[in-house]
């Protein structure tokens, strides 16, 4: 679709790494002309390939500024919403769909963002491979797919595996906000969480262990969607143990 160096790659790590079942599904839809457009710009400059090729310094990334990793953000509307309202705080935003980066890219320019990097491909990649053990300031995981199937449950982003690796790359106090309108998934999230030695429950005094609705989490396309539906939307803030979690779960430090 882009000129090689020019735009976001079709699959950036190709076969190099090893891939764990996929919890995502690309999206092929029109990238409208606008949002081509910011990518051909801004691509080069703001954009950033999850190739799984060497480490990363996100701190170096974007400007000094403590980092939270937002896994799946859509257009991007609420992305760019956080980012403006937190300018004290980058985010380092991971998505496989092609339009939503060009709008994102396109309403960071808009409003002067500096704050945002857009990383395209998978994001147990880029914690994997590429990102320092304790490097990020909170992770954050809005309306991941749901897999409501039975039998693709297996493919949930949330699972133990990723809850530690995730774990491994947060720093002591760094918080893990998840949030979905599917009350099932909401469910499965909860028991992975609480199951984990390195995180506590952020806010257990909420609804059935559940928070409150955080004032600072925008709303989604996603969660307008699921509220028209009747769906509770569920957020989950579980907080990084201290002390814990300084090496890869792999054990390659």
């Amino acid at each position: 679709m882009f000129p090689p160096g020019a735009g976001p790659a079709a699959d950036p790590a190709g076969d190099r790494h090893e891939r764990t079942i996929r919890s995502f599904q690309p999206r092929r839809s029109r990238v409208t002309a606008a949002q081509r457009d910011a990518l051909l710009r801004l691509w080069p400059r703001w954009g950033l390939e999850i190739d799984g090729d060497g480490l990363l310094d996100p701190a170096a990334l974007l400007g000094g500024l403590p980092v939270v990793l937002e896994i799946g953000f859509g257009m991007g509307e609420a992305t760019a919403e956080m980012a403006a309202a937190d300018p004290g705080t980058g985010i380092l935003a991971a998505d496989v769909h092609t339009p939503g980066q060009g709008n994102l890219l396109r309403l960071a320019e808009r409003a002067s963002l500096t704050n945002v990097r857009v990383a395209n491909g998978d994001a147990v990649i880029l914690l994997r491979e590429m990102l320092p053990p304790a490097s990020l300031a909170g992770v954050r995981v809005f309306f991941p797919d749901p897999w409501p199937k039975t039998r693709h449950h297996k493919r949930r982003l949330v699972q133990p595996e990723f809850v530690e690796l995730a774990a491994s790359r947060m720093a002591p106090g760094a918080v893990l906000h998840c949030a979905t309108d599917w009350e099932p998934y909401a469910e499965w999230m909860r028991q992975v969480l609480d199951a984990s030695p390195s995180f506590g429950n952020a806010a257990p005094g909420g609804p059935d262990g559940f928070a409150p609705r955080p004032t600072e989490r925008p709303l989604t396309r996603f969660e307008r969607q699921g509220l028209t539906k009747g769906h509770p939307v569920r957020d989950l803030l579980y907080r990084r143990r201290g002390g814990q979690g300084d090496e890869r779960p792999d054990g390659r430090g």
